[in-house]
């Protein structure tokens, strides 16, 4: 290899231009803005959020960057935290799963701080969003098999590109850039605990910190300071800690040739990505055949060996918060057979008492498929067969959810999902004004566009 990994990627980004992206990447770009401020404005009563915000208010300093929807101004690195944070804390927000799974709109805010720190454009900030997309998602195919199943979590990968994002905004060469990739790239390895058993608010907020350390990444690179080059290949690098079995060709090969964003996924339901086909599933069978869940024998589930791993896990049988609630497939499916719909409020404190899923949840059974595991990742089936108390079955096969490129979100659910969340917040009115600008970002500063977000 003549070149190190890192800088054939830092190559790559610090050349791309806004004026290199076609139509419907830049209308992509805006779809996942559009749902990942609206995320964001449903997450503004969470406790972590509040937490995280409380914190940084607290600590002061120079006023940077604005809080989506609070109007705070933060340090941009404190700001990129509390923004991610909140794209991320109800976990509705984007999903790419190959060989890993990750949320590439996690590392939005880095654009959108350090867009408003340097008081560029938003079509600076649309060209950075597009390397987010483009190698997070490259990550996510680089390991074989991913890094989730070597039992770390994807905030690993998230470590490598946030710089680039930064990097890109303040205007790095490829020097620099490449030092920022290493500088981050060398200390933010996630173990897979966050989300697996019983969980914790933890599980929605290590990505958002690899993303803020990859904008004190960029930072520092900035300044002069030196990072591995050789932070993938290198000895003791990533691909020698965490190998053997990468694909370089996932990660380099093609670049500008056709854009990742265009094969990402939007969520239909706040809830873990495995979930969603079998979700799809339940809810068909109980809508169209009227099923009420006081009427069920048993809810049987056929998915992948790692669903059942992560989703029935027995602390999954009882949640007592909703980070695990939301993680958990029978308590998703169960919360879907008593309101016959799954939303944000599916998992608030008063549902989590709700004594009609304790009565139910018990009934709902895992499968592990061979046959299912050799679909996936390019299939994510379900199989969902359910048992009415007078013997019937009633049987639903998906072999991918709602919001997959092969079934995208129309622009009719991307409004019924961005006006639920924010219905709180703002009028009918003002959610309109708030998607035209966002559609039309490209017209704005990056300062002016985070000004118009505030409620």
């Amino acid at each position: 290899m003549d070149k190190s990994i890192s800088r054939q990627i830092a190559e790559f980004a610090v050349g791309l231009r806004y004026e290199d992206l076609p139509e419907n990447v830049l209308h992509e770009v805006k779809r996942y803005l559009y749902d990942s401020i609206g995320c964001a404005y449903g997450a503004t009563h969470t406790k972590d959020v509040s937490i995280m915000r409380e914190l940084y208010r607290d600590m002061g300093g120079k006023e940077e960057a604005t809080i989506i929807g609070f109007g705070d101004k933060m340090p941009a690195v404190n700001a990129t935290l509390v923004n991610s944070l909140m794209v991320r804390a109800l976990d509705f927000n984007d999903i790419y799963w190959k060989e890993d799974p990750s949320h590439p709109s996690d590392i939005i805010p880095a654009a959108l701080a350090m867009g408003e720190r340097m008081n560029a454009s938003m079509k600076d900030v649309i060209t950075a969003i597009v390397l987010a997309y483009e190698f997070e998602q490259r990550l996510c195919e680089f390991a074989v098999p991913g890094v989730r199943e070597r039992k770390w979590h994807h905030a690993t990968l998230t470590q490598f590109v946030s710089p680039i994002v930064a990097g890109k905004l303040l205007g790095l060469d490829v020097d620099k850039m490449v030092h920022a990739i290493g500088i981050n790239g060398c200390h933010n390895h996630t173990i897979g605990c966050p989300t697996a058993g019983k969980l914790t608010m933890m599980k929605n907020t290590v990505d958002p910190m690899a993303v803020q350390t990859g904008v004190f990444a960029a930072l520092m690179a900035e300044k002069g300071y030196s990072g591995t080059e050789a932070v993938f290949e290198g000895k003791e690098g990533l691909m020698d800690v965490f190998g053997p079995d990468w694909d370089l060709e996932k990660l380099l090969g093609g670049l500008g040739q056709k854009f990742k964003i265009l094969e990402c996924s939007m969520k239909a339901f706040p809830t873990e990505a495995l979930t969603h086909t079998h979700l799809s599933c339940t809810l068909k069978v109980v809508t169209e055949n009227d099923i009420s869940y006081d009427q069920i024998e048993e809810v049987r589930l056929t998915t992948i060996a790692r669903a059942c791993d992560i989703l029935f896990d027995p602390h999954k049988y009882r949640p007592e918060s909703r980070e695990t609630a939301d993680h958990s497939l029978p308590y998703c499916v169960a919360a879907c057979l008593v309101d016959h719909k799954i939303t944000t409020q599916s998992f608030s404190d008063e549902k989590l008492k709700d004594p009609r899923i304790w009565e139910v949840i018990d009934r709902i059974k895992g499968d592990a498929s061979v046959e299912f595991e050799e679909m996936f990742p390019a299939k994510q089936p379900s199989r969902v067969v359910v048992t009415t108390k007078d013997g019937k079955k009633y049987e639903e096969y998906l072999e991918y959810p709602k919001g997959d490129p092969r079934e995208p979100m129309t622009m009719e659910d991307l409004e019924n999902k961005f006006n639920a969340l924010s219905s709180k917040l703002l009028s009918v009115e003002a959610q309109a004004e708030k998607r035209d600008i966002i559609f039309s970002c490209e017209e704005y500063s990056v300062r002016d566009f985070m000004k118009s977000m505030i409620v």
